[in-house]
């Protein structure tokens, strides 16, 4: 008997534990006085939808698979000196690089799954690509259903697809970019000079050869990032589980804030520490109260545009790049 419902409890333990890993991947981290905000960015129905189509999950015995290639080409003029290109994805991979010239080359490679023909046929009307443009200003978005406030997403209903959207696009070099995706497995960016904006909520985040100042996301995965040119304006590196390597060239300069909870902070930068400024000082009838910021930091070289690297559980390491 002790033995049985010894098994029984181990059971039900590991369901608990895997449910809370399903909620913890669905989050994503929000900017409120620069501390990690955790919140849960759709509910059973969608996390049901995402393991459907993926490979670290289960088929759920739906026998209709329909693949779809999408190419495209526009033209990106910059406006006011700049040009912008925004990618937001729910269910796939972003893959971004720079080249010369001012032609934007889009291919998506679209996967839908249904239990269906009835379910296909949804699928297909339900989950669109939409595509706008402006002056200097590329849109891309994927329609999805899923995307839904918290009080409208329990439950399951007759949807019975999943549908996968990766994306490989051939940018101008000095493009500003901003890219979003909820399961992506990974967002890649590669030779980019301009400003970014990345985030991912479960998968890792690889950007290489990059010359540009910005801020790069992810709840569930590791972050990479290899600096052509240092920054030159203030930066913000952060994941909730999974490592964060920067790699910068010779001679760094910048102001550093690091902030973790179950990890080491790494550098093959001398850290000086930076000036203190005094704490903030609150009086409340007899008593003051001083408000100051606990979280850790350093110079590196002369000082320079603030990078803000903030990790849950893993390392951080600040690395010299190697020819």
């Amino acid at each position: 008997m002790l033995k049985a419902t010894s098994c029984a409890l181990q059971g039900i333990t590991a369901i608990a534990l895997l449910c809370a890993l399903v909620v913890r991947a669905k989050t994503q981290i929000r900017a409120r006085s620069g501390e990690f905000e955790p919140t849960v960015h759709a509910g059973l129905r969608t996390v049901a939808i995402d393991w459907i189509g993926n490979d670290r999950g289960w088929d759920w015995d739906l026998p209709l698979h329909k693949d779809e290639s999408i190419h495209r080409e526009f033209r990106v003029a910059p406006a006011g000196g700049h040009r912008a290109i925004e990618v937001d994805n729910v269910f796939g991979s972003i893959e971004v690089s720079g080249s010369d010239g001012d032609r934007v080359q889009m291919d998506a490679y679209k996967t839908l799954h249904a239990g269906s023909n009835e379910a296909l046929e949804r699928a297909e009307k339900e989950v669109t690509l939409n595509v706008e443009q402006e002056s200097g200003l590329l849109k891309i978005e994927v329609k999805h259903p899923s995307r839904c406030a918290w009080a409208n997403c329990w439950g399951f209903d007759e949807r019975s697809y999943a549908v996968e959207m990766n994306f490989h696009l051939q940018v101008p070099r000095d493009s500003d970019l901003t890219l979003k995706t909820m399961d992506g497995r990974e967002v890649g960016v590669r030779d980019v000079s301009g400003t970014f904006s990345i985030s991912n909520v479960n998968g890792g985040i690889t950007m290489d050869d990059i010359a540009g100042s910005g801020s790069a996301r992810t709840v569930n995965g590791p972050i990479k990032v290899t600096f052509r040119e240092n920054p030159r304006s203030d930066s913000r590196f952060a994941s909730v589980n999974g490592g964060v390597d920067l790699y910068f060239a010779k001679n760094l300069s910048a102001d550093f804030k690091f902030r973790t909870f179950s990890g080491n902070v790494y550098s093959d930068f001398p850290v000086l520490a930076m000036p203190v400024s005094a704490p903030d000082e609150e009086r409340r009838g007899t008593k003051y109260y001083f408000r100051t910021n606990a979280s850790g930091g350093g110079r590196v070289g002369a000082g320079g545009p603030l990078i803000r690297v903030e990790n849950l559980n893993g390392d951080i390491r600040i690395l010299e790049k190697h020819e």
